[in-house]
This record gives C-alpha cells, sequence and structure tokens, in this order.
C-alpha cells in the first residue's frame, strides 16, 4: 500500500469540544506546504488544547510564565525530515480573533500554517523575522481559502 505524506499528519484535541472541521482538505494542504518549501515531512502532530494546558508547557519546557496561541516543537535533527509536535491554544486562538475582528476559521488557519512555518525554518524573533513569517501566513492563507 502506497504511503501518503497525509498519513504522517495528525490532530489531537485536548480542548473538550473542539473538533476540527475539514481535516483531509487541511491535512492535503500542509503536505503542499511542505514541498513548497522544499522541507521534508516526516510526522506532524497538531495537539489543539485549552490556554491552561499550553501555559504548563510553556513553563515547563520554555521557561515562560504567560499565556500563547502556539508552541512549535522540532523533533528531529536537522538534516532528517521534520518530526514536529504543534501546540496550538483554542482559548488564545479565539481571543486573538476577537481582537483583531479576524473569523475564528480564518486565524485558526493562520495560526496552523504559523506552526508549519517554524518547521520549514522560518523564525519570528526580530522585526525582519516578523515580517517575512506574516508574508508567509497570508501567501498561504490566500492560497488556501482559494481551494
Amino acid at each position: 500500500m502506497m504511503h501518503k505524506a497525509t498519513d504522517n499528519i495528525s490532530f489531537h484535541y485536548q480542548a473538550s469540544g473542539f473538533k476540527f472541521p475539514n481535516r483531509t482538505q487541511l491535512k492535503s494542504f500542509l503536505a503542499t506546504l511542505f514541498q513548497r518549501e522544499k522541507k521534508a515531512l516526516g510526522e506532524l502532530n497538531y495537539i489543539f488544547c485549552t490556554d491552561e494546558y499550553l501555559l504548563e508547557i510553556n513553563r515547563s519546557f520554555l521557561q515562560h510564565d504567560y499565556f500563547t496561541d502556539i508552541i512549535s516543537f522540532e523533533l528531529a535533527d536537522k538534516k532528517q525530515p521534520s518530526q514536529g509536535e504543534i501546540y496550538i491554544s483554542i482559548d488564545r486562538v479565539k481571543e486573538n480573533a476577537r481582537e483583531m475582528g479576524e473569523s475564528f476559521q480564518r486565524e485558526l488557519h493562520r495560526v496552523i500554517f504559523h506552526g508549519a512555518l517554524h518547521l520549514c525554518g522560518y523564525r519570528d524573533k526580530s522585526a525582519k523575522e516578523v515580517a517575512i513569517m506574516r508574508a508567509k501566513e497570508n501567501e498561504y492563507l490566500e492560497l488556501y481559502f482559494k481551494i
């Protein structure tokens, strides 16, 4: 049996009551994103969680004591296909969408693509890096929502 790249992308739910719609379409798009960025994809796990769950991860692994919408962990060595865990706070995404006047679905996808872009090597520490990251997020949002 042929192994598809989308078989290596999984969605997990810690946040009760949240289930991601259109998973098959999104998995296919994420596989395409990695191809376009010329980054091999090994395994990718998205974990949708609460603010409290992600805060604990932020404290334990990054020694940061604040809420965030996303934390991405690259688990593979640099020369290996990407193996990542991406934790997304549904609470934070909802709040950010409300504050920015954006739909929840669009903001959720922005954050999902943001995590994938981190695993493709993009950073967001400097103003220049943030500008590049935002441009890439917008590029993939436009491509995705044209589907």
